[in-house]
């Protein structure tokens, strides 16, 4: 497909070729928009937007779940030329502050808030001023740049538009400026910047082109084998790139239809998938296994699904295995990448037998290159061995906002992009990822990946979930530390899972500490932080002496 388009040139495409094709869907509310009512109300957003005084490359914030408006306003902001910040729905005030702040995003759209956070309380913490000025005349001390703020809502409040009361400024706005402002872009102008998610160090905001976003989402398509016909159910979090471009900018590409859900909850993403037929399904890891915990209590007429991703975090071979079994995804495929890359960078095929769908991460993605360097020196290794993957291609990122420098040391002088990933390709271009160079495990010298220890451990039977960190050890410098989730009303000890291990895998592999754990520290994009567990046990087990000694 062409790369080089813009996201609003896109959308009217697909409207002209699919008008009356379901584009829009939420199974649990009446919202259902045809291609055609769906490219007229982004149109009627972007008008909405432009009224407020948006220029062209200006920063425009949201910071909601999965609802409708959160759609229409990633295709409504690039047709009027601002650029999408995505904000996550699980930030806190410092959080917040930084990333309006750091991206000089001029609006802010939002809810009011999550069940677990006042967004209202929030903005008006950071913005006392809020309170005391007109809608569209903010003068933050805190915020210089914020000048608008618009409720996702219909209640008033004070120095907020509501959603209606934007959308009808933007009757101003003729359709022919509006026209005219779409007609002005360029396919390689930043369209939206999503921020990393900061498991460690402040986020950075990672500035994605339009080429960036509709190329990776028609290679995407293309694996899938999307077309009109398919259905997608996506519980994934719009905010982050398995939302905003493996899910809705790929049905886009596709002609296909969004079905999302609002907020994760296995139970509401198995009823969606039944009541709207859906063909695919995407997630990550821990998503499908809920997904597959409820299956086993209740029944769901899941027969429609084919297909679907699983990304996001590494993907245990048996999960894959059970959702291909008992979901009925013959043709799931896996999906390996980073925002940095619009994310995509390596995918298994549907027509890949299964043995290379749960043992890789497929091949590099039409249009990208991927070779595997040595961390040390940056030469290329042989096939087979293991090496940082890098990747070259139109999906790279402009770079981040304001941080040359992180730029230049993600992105080398020939345009590779240096993942961080530890991983191997093999004589077909097939990729496995090891693990990350900052995740691996040193002990005693011999260096131990993480990974490899998760996916022995997940074929006990009685394990739903494990994830393995490395803790400071002052005789071996680190230690191996599992955190079980056990399937349910199932028990174990720790002396149990020690000696499944012995003899399967080397010894200074077998973990020294075990804990069972009921779930993980995550993003809010599912994933896990393992940073977090880390932390938890150097005081779980008063292990920071060895911890001063690590960092002396």
């Amino acid at each position: 497909m062409n790369f080089r388009i813009t996201i609003g040139d896109l959308l009217d495409q697909t409207a002209a070729r699919y008008p009356e094709h379901d584009a829009l869907v939420y199974a649990d509310r009446n919202v259902r928009y045809t291609y055609r009512q769906f490219r007229d109300a982004c149109n009627r957003v972007a008008r909405g937007l432009m009224a407020l005084g948006i220029k062209r490359g200006e920063h425009v914030a949201i910071w909601a779940t999965n609802v409708p408006e959160w759609v229409l306003t990633q295709f409504a902001a690039p047709k009027a030329g601002a650029v999408l910040v995505t904000v996550n729905t699980g930030y806190k005030l410092f959080e917040l502050e930084y990333l309006l702040r750091q991206s000089d995003a001029t609006t802010l759209l939002m809810l009011g808030g999550t069940r677990d956070s006042n967004y209202i309380e929030m903005i008006y913490g950071l913005c006392p001023e809020l309170r005391h000025s007109l809608p569209g005349r903010l003068n933050s001390k805190k915020l210089p740049m914020l000048r608008n703020v618009v409720l996702i809502g219909d209640r008033e409040y004070p120095g907020m538009y509501t959603w209606e009361q934007m959308l009808a400024l933007g009757g101003s706005i003729s359709g022919r400026e509006l026209q005219a402002r779409q007609d002005s872009l360029d396919p390689g102008d930043v369209a939206n910047m999503q921020y990393t998610s900061g498991t460690t160090g402040f986020p950075k905001g990672v500035m994605l082109t339009h080429t960036n976003l509709v190329g990776n989402a028609g290679s995407i398509a293309e694996c899938l084998n999307f077309s009109a016909r398919d259905r997608l159910c996506i519980p994934v979090p719009l905010f982050h790139c398995f939302g905003c471009v493996l899910s809705t900018m790929t049905c886009v590409v596709s002609g296909a239809a969004m079905v999302p859900v609002e907020t994760f909850n296995p139970v509401r993403v198995l009823e969606t998938v039944e009541k709207e037929r859906c063909t695919a399904l995407h997630g990550v890891p821990t998503m499908f296994i809920t997904e597959l915990a409820v299956l086993e209590q209740q029944h769901f007429d899941v027969s429609s699904l084919r297909t679907g991703i699983m990304a996001g975090s590494p993907c245990p071979v048996e999960v894959m295995k059970a959702v291909i079994d008992r979901l009925g995804m013959e043709e799931i495929v896996i999906t390996y990448g980073q925002t940095e890359a619009s994310p995509g960078i390596t995918m298994t095929r549907t027509h890949d037998p299964l043995e290379v769908r749960v043992n890789t991460v497929g091949q590099p993605l039409p249009g990208v290159q991927v070779r595997v360097v040595d961390p040390a020196t940056g030469e290329e290794v042989p096939r087979g061995f293991q090496g940082e993957i890098c990747a070259r291609g139109y999906n790279i990122m402009k770079g981040y906002y304001k941080m040359p420098g992180a730029t230049a040391a993600a992105i080398d002088a020939e345009e590779w992009l240096h993942t961080g990933d530890l991983g191997t390709m093999d004589e077909n271009g097939y990729c496995r990822i090891t693990g990350r160079l900052k995740d691996m495990i040193i002990r005693g010298g011999e260096n131990i990946y993480p990974r490899e220890i998760e996916e022995f451990l997940y074929t006990h039977p009685k394990v739903k979930d494990v994830q393995v960190v490395g803790v400071p050890s002052v005789k071996y410098g680190e230690e191996v530390m599992a955190f079980i989730q056990l399937k349910e009303d199932c028990q174990a000890t720790g002396e149990e899972i020690r000696e499944y291990c012995r003899g399967n895998i080397a010894r200074y592999k077998i973990p020294q500490y075990i804990q069972f754990v009921p779930g993980y520290p995550t993003t809010a994009n599912g994933k896990v932080q393992k940073f977090k567990l880390r932390e938890q046990a150097i005081c779980t087990l008063g292990l920071q002496e060895a911890a001063r000694v690590e960092t002396a």
